[in-house]
């Protein structure tokens, strides 16, 4: 059996300001308007073969990973992993072969894909699977490579020995995001592809390895299995203190690097790890002048420019090579030279206390949505929208108090001792230690303008009694 292992863990620091940390680079909608999530899914779920979808993402983007999964297959069969934090891919990986061997044995062959890639067409992608298939039951670790289009120092890179067939070789080392000079070297000899990051093996040849090359962490990974609660539905959240003991290390420096038995499979598809501002650009294609824009722009006198706005205008008038990538609280602009280093405002927001290294303006939450209009010394005024059928969690706040009034829909209220219903135009008060609740049971969304006042207006002033959707 084929088991696809979806990795939707990463946040994609290059990204920003589009991607963050509760929106992280997973969700990021392209222009056909899917994610990258769903495209992954899409392509795993047509494989010859695939049984259950396990999916190993932060407990955080649970319900998100749910609406994008209800969104492209509605009827998926899917096992999602909650990581309670982050300890990179080998983790993830070792859990997830864990859950595959318990299931349905150690034979399972696990095809790992992290789920920020483009890969196309489809067909090329199928066909370079099933040979990756036949030398997993073999008992090699398969890691698919793509042939470089150009000198790249953000990939790393697959040197081919021996060749298998014509389609796979014996990989003869990896080489990690080389300097400019060796990866034009690489280029020019044709034996080095770029490593994917996908790859297939069978459970028992994950953690086989894993025991002989990173033992520590097969031990603790093993740990962490025995003590993690079983399965309810489709999540599973692996036990918080176990999990976090974890080494947070990459399979490419755990295992990779060290196995012998790797076999690279010469990929015909064409790959992007979407992990830069030009990555993204190339997928929209140039005007004469080399700009690439969504959204609207006027650019005048400039080339070779990327631009993305979705809600103003953006104008250009005598620019050249950059990047400008517009959102409603924040503005990148960047010299596309350097589009690797973006990590580093996020890196310098997070220092500074900022929460645009985390948030948008606008942010999903399990029953809707909020969108921050305003905030000011001891106020904050929070456009929210209830989805039908949802609810809030029973809560209460130690330092604020609220007031909503409804713009659209029926309320249904919880403050204090009463329960009762506030329609369109009109409001109720929550004073600060009131618990409270708020719901929606119509058939068309709830909006309400809540406004926040009190000495300390922030998100971690919450206690939470009771909550449908598992949040302490």
């Amino acid at each position: 059996m084929l088991i696809p292992v979806i990795l939707a863990g990463g946040v994609g620091a290059r990204l920003w300001p589009v991607s963050r940390e509760s929106y992280p680079k997973p969700f990021i909608r392209l222009a056909d308007g899917k994610s990258l999530l769903q495209k992954t899914l899409q392509r795993a779920v047509v494989l010859a073969g695939a049984g259950p979808v396990i999916t190993v993402t932060n407990h955080e983007y649970l319900h998100a990973t749910r609406e994008e999964f209800r969104a492209e297959q509605p009827d998926v069969d899917s096992l999602i992993l909650l990581e309670p934090c982050a300890r990179n891919t080998a983790p993830a990986i070792a859990l997830a072969a864990l859950y595959a061997m318990k299931q349905w044995g150690p034979d399972t062959i696990l095809l790992v894909l992290p789920a920020d890639h483009i890969v196309a067409p489809l067909e090329k992608f199928k066909a370079a699977v099933n040979v990756a298939q036949r030398l997993a039951a073999q008992g090699r670790i398969v890691v698919f490579g793509v042939k470089p289009t150009h000198a790249e120092t953000a990939y790393g890179y697959i040197e081919c020995g021996r060749a298998i067939d014509e389609t796979a070789a014996d990989v003869e080392r990896f080489v990690e995001k080389p300097t400019l000079a060796l990866a034009e070297k690489f280029v020019a000899a044709g034996t080095h592809l770029w490593n994917s990051g996908m790859f297939c093996l069978t459970a028992k040849t994950l953690l086989d390895n894993l025991l002989r090359y990173a033992p520590a962490l097969h031990a603790a990974a093993g740990h962490c299995f025995a003590a993690t609660p079983d399965r309810k539905g489709d999540a599973v959240t692996l036990d918080a203190a176990s999990f976090s003991a974890l080494s947070a290390i990459s399979i490419d420096y755990a295992v990779m690097e060290k196995a012998a038995n790797v076999a690279v499979v010469r990929a015909a598809f064409s790959w992007s790890d979407v992990g830069s501002w030009n990555a993204v650009s190339e997928l929209t294609p140039p005007d004469a002048a080399g700009n690439r824009t969504v959204g609207e722009s006027i650019m005048i006198d400039s080339s070779d420019c990327y631009v993305q706005s979705a809600d103003r205008v953006v104008a250009g008038v005598g620019v050249h090579g950059l990047l400008i990538v517009d959102t409603p609280d924040a503005l990148l602009i960047a010299d596309r030279t350097r589009a690797q280093e973006v990590r580093a405002v996020t890196e310098r927001l997070k220092l500074a206390g900022h929460a645009a290294h985390k948030i948008h303006r606008t942010v999903t939450r399990p029953w809707g949505s909020y969108t921050l209009l305003e905030q000011g010394p001891g106020f904050k005024l929070k456009r929210i929208v209830v989805n039908p059928g949802a609810a809030l969690s029973l809560q209460m706040h130690h330092r604020r108090s609220e007031h909503w009034v409804v713009i659209a829909g029926i309320a249904n209220v919880v403050n204090g001792e009463r329960e009762f219903l506030v329609h369109a135009n009109e409001s109720t008060f929550v004073p600060a230690r009131n618990r409270h609740r708020l719901s929606n049971a119509q058939r068309e969304p709830l909006v309400i303008i809540e406004v926040q006042t009190g000495e300390y207006v922030e998100e971690d002033d919450i206690v939470r009694f009771d909550d449908a959707y598992g949040r302490k």
